[in-house]
């Protein structure tokens, strides 16, 4: 029975979870405005009070591995990694487009989860998104990507895809959805109510990448920044 600690960074919510078996036992997060850096700490201390668990009592620490914000996934890599490197726990690495639909599967249940294509969202700021697109079995139809949103981009980008007719429905979660809200994009597109990532999308598949013990290296792991930061070069004239 593995107890995890789980922290998602990778959006401007700031997330941390321990998860038993699977199961998500504490949560704490702030979905305020991106202070990562001040508050992770702070909210794995909390999950560690509701949980009942000190650091040490860990099998293994979880992080969302990505696509997402430069800064954020770099305060919670490094946190996870402190951690590791501390108490000689395995890091684990979860795919961030992978959480959100592996959620929004979990709650679209019925006979149309069968016809179900997953498509996460996370929004990479202007016109841009990161997404990936996943069938009813999690299975990656469409690697993870940036991508420009324009006019008839679902229909060329959807149906060369294997395995996929106009006829499923496109399951649409992630903060990046917001942008496709009033938009015309596919004929049988919903939007799932998973809009933000959480800590707790990640218990099944920690739990199952520790019994695969398919664990990263600590010293070389980096997150899935998908693309490089943007850095600006200050016009203010030295005195």
């Amino acid at each position: 029975m593995a107890k995890i600690l789980l922290i998602e960074t990778a959006t401007e919510v700031c997330s941390a979870a321990i998860a038993v078996d699977g199961t998500t036992v504490s949560l704490a997060e702030d979905p305020g405005q991106p202070n990562h850096a001040a508050t992770l700490t702070l909210l794995i201390q909390e999950c560690s009070r509701q949980a009942g668990l000190t650091l040490a009592d860990l099998d293994a620490v979880a992080v969302s591995r990505g696509p997402g914000s430069y800064t954020s996934l770099r305060v919670g890599a490094a946190v996870a990694k402190g951690i590791c490197y501390a108490l000689d726990k395995p890091l684990i690495a979860v795919d961030t487009l992978l959480a959100l639909a592996t959620e929004s599967m979990r709650l679209f249940t019925g006979k149309e989860a069968a016809n179900a294509v997953f498509m996460p969202m996370l929004d990479a700021r202007r016109k841009e998104v990161w997404t990936a697109v996943f069938d009813h079995n999690l299975r990656e139809l469409l690697p993870a990507q940036p991508l420009v949103l324009e006019h008839e981009l679902f229909k060329n980008l959807m149906l060369p895809l294997p395995n996929f007719s106009s006829g499923q429905v496109l399951v649409i979660s992630g903060n990046g959805s917001d942008k496709m809200m009033n938009a015309h994009i596919f004929e049988n597109a919903v939007f799932s109510p998973v809009r933000s990532c959480s800590a707790a999308q990640m218990a099944s598949l920690a739990e199952q990448i520790f019994q695969n013990a398919d664990f990263q290296d600590t010293a070389y792991f980096e997150p899935c920044y998908m693309k490089p930061p943007n850095i600006t070069i200050s016009k203010r004239q030295p005195f």
